[in-house]
């Protein structure tokens, strides 16, 4: 459900009628429906709050929004949703931390999530042949139509990427002339990434606007911050009371998967 271009969905407790809503953000490459089951669990622990499953401009549902594609234009995409909701929380992981924390600066939460996102500009990951850019790289190569989605991740795995990666990555297969093909607009898909990587916000924090309680969630076994990285996000959180962060040692950059009890118990403490 949504408007006519950002397509998101809900998530309530079962019989529950939310006083207040948890946006989600979610990463490049993804779609809200990413994080359906940690925000099920999440609702039903807080039957008060309901989530709020986005799909950013060029994901999902919400690929007929226009460029430009920039970080900024995502959470402009954004502004209607937490104008005419009540928003307790927006939890943003990874691309989508940096689309929470611009959104942030003009539309301050009570309290902002940012999930194994790093602020920091990062201009030499542009078009280095690794992580996101390997995966885009990868998927430019596709056969223009599958089979059938069984033949779709035999390629992808055949290529050396993980079984769970090549299942995500399905979640984007169309039909199409029989088959299947991959559905996103991959030259959008590098603009937003290039814009992640171009853009510094590290001065969203320093302090977060309005009476945002930011939460720096670093993923202990993930290489998205790295020891400067986190040194500059304690920096912060010794400055700024409303500037805490947490290290989950156990996950890995896909923290709602790796640890979402670890998450749900962060989230569930500080909206208590």
């Amino acid at each position: 459900m949504g408007s006519l271009v950002l397509h998101y969905d809900t998530v309530v407790a079962p019989g529950a009628s939310p006083e207040a809503w948890i946006l989600f953000c979610h990463g490049i490459l993804g779609r809200g429906s990413n994080w359906r089951g940690f925000a099920r669990g999440l609702a039903k622990a807080t039957p008060r709050l309901g989530a709020l499953l986005v799909d950013l401009r060029a994901h999902g549902g919400s690929r007929a929004l226009p460029p430009p594609d920039t970080l900024e234009a995502a959470a402009a995409d954004l502004v209607p949703l937490v104008t005419e909701r009540r928003i307790a929380a927006v939890i943003g992981h990874s691309f989508g931390g940096k689309v929470a924390l611009a959104l942030s600066r003009a539309h301050p939460p009570p309290h902002l999530f940012l999930v194994d996102s790093l602020p920091s500009a990062q201009p030499e990951r542009v078009g280095r042949d690794e992580g996101p850019d390997r995966v885009i790289g990868m998927l430019e190569s596709l056969p223009a139509r599958f089979a059938d989605r069984v033949a779709f991740h035999t390629h992808v795995e055949g290529l050396g990427y993980s079984r769970a990666l090549a299942g995500w990555l399905g979640q984007n297969l169309e039909p199409t002339d029989g088959g299947l093909a991959f559905g996103l607009d991959l030259s959008r898909i590098r603009a937003l990434l290039a814009d992640y990587f171009a853009r510094d916000l590290w001065d969203a924090l320093d302090p977060p606007a309005g009476e945002t309680v930011a939460h720096v969630i670093i993923a202990g076994r993930s290489d998205v911050y790295g020891e400067a990285d986190r040194a500059r996000a304690a920096a912060l959180a010794a400055r700024h009371a409303r500037v805490r962060v947490h290290v989950l040692e156990h996950a890995d950059h896909w923290v709602h998967v790796d640890d979402p009890g670890g998450l749900a118990a962060l989230v569930e403490e500080a909206l208590a």
